[in-house]
């Protein structure tokens, strides 16, 4: 049974774009949207290919083509060859602006979008970009492991983001949830926390290619101080899933209200 919702005098069932950043095949996504079937209609709209850490990129410079992907002899999703936020902005402006969409919701990322890494995901930006159209946005990851449970993962999901949007204060707003692999094999705790600041430890390993000149390979190591503990890193490593209501605002509102009286002048 669906979630309704109300459009003038009509009763409709909740529309929910899915989209993620690892690309339209990726077993999350496919997880994720059978579950999200339980609270009503899905519309899947996601990039061709894998587009982890691409960050809130746009395309401009080459044409987006959206190519239908067929299962069981039936329309499934859409591909675009573009960036997660490019299958948001592309859904919402043109491919559905007949058609309202409810609910937001970006996943599930293989591997966790938790403190400064939110500024790097895919999978947070395409959230981010729906909330710019004011429709409330949910990026949803699991920890990274060989043998990660995308099925357990996605009823968490869908039971969070069920409660979720219940609340008044929800609408039109961007969250991040993050799961990690202790809380899909026993039951664990939600935690609405706030994104950790800790900078993580960045390495590159120097290597030769064949003809060789140099080339280096990102490494990522974790923070060298410990994060406090009422954070979402804290909190994933204590096995608990974590819940972050972010917002794009990136002005200094505190600071901006002083350099207003400094006379600046060029």
């Amino acid at each position: 049974m669906g979630f309704a919702f109300r459009y003038s005098n009509t009763i409709t069932t909740m529309r929910i774009l899915l989209t993620n950043d690892d690309g339209v095949y990726a077993p999350g996504l496919a997880a994720l949207g059978h579950q999200l079937r339980h609270l009503g209609e899905v519309v899947t709209v996601a990039p061709a290919t894998e587009q982890s850490g691409v960050g809130h990129s746009i395309t401009y410079l080459t044409p987006l083509v959206p190519k239908s992907i067929h299962r069981d002899g039936r329309h499934w999703a859409w591909a675009v060859e573009g960036s997660p936020a490019d299958c948001v902005k592309l859904s919402l402006a043109e491919l559905m602006v007949d058609q309202p969409i409810d609910l937001v919701v970006s996943g599930i990322n293989s591997g966790l979008n938790a403190g400064i890494n939110v500024l790097y995901s895919g999978t947070v930006a395409a959230a981010i970009e729906g909330a710019f159209f004011g429709v409330t946005s949910v990026a949803v990851s699991l920890e990274h492991n060989d043998d990660a449970d995308f099925a357990a993962a996605a009823v968490i999901a869908k039971n969070v983001i069920s409660q979720l949007i219940q609340h008044d204060e929800t609408q039109g707003g961007l969250f991040n949830l993050n799961i990690p692999t202790a809380a899909t094999e026993t039951a664990r705790p939600v935690k609405v926390v706030p994104m950790g600041l800790a900078q993580y430890g960045r390495r590159y390993e120097k290597r030769l290619d064949p003809g060789g000149r140099d080339y280096y390979w990102a490494l990522w190591s974790e923070p060298k101080n410990p994060p406090d503990e009422m954070t979402d890193l804290a909190q994933l490593r204590e096995g608990n899933v974590t819940l972050t209501p972010l917002h794009f605002n990136l002005t200094r509102h505190e600071l901006l209200e002083q350099m207003t009286t400094w006379d600046l002048r060029g």
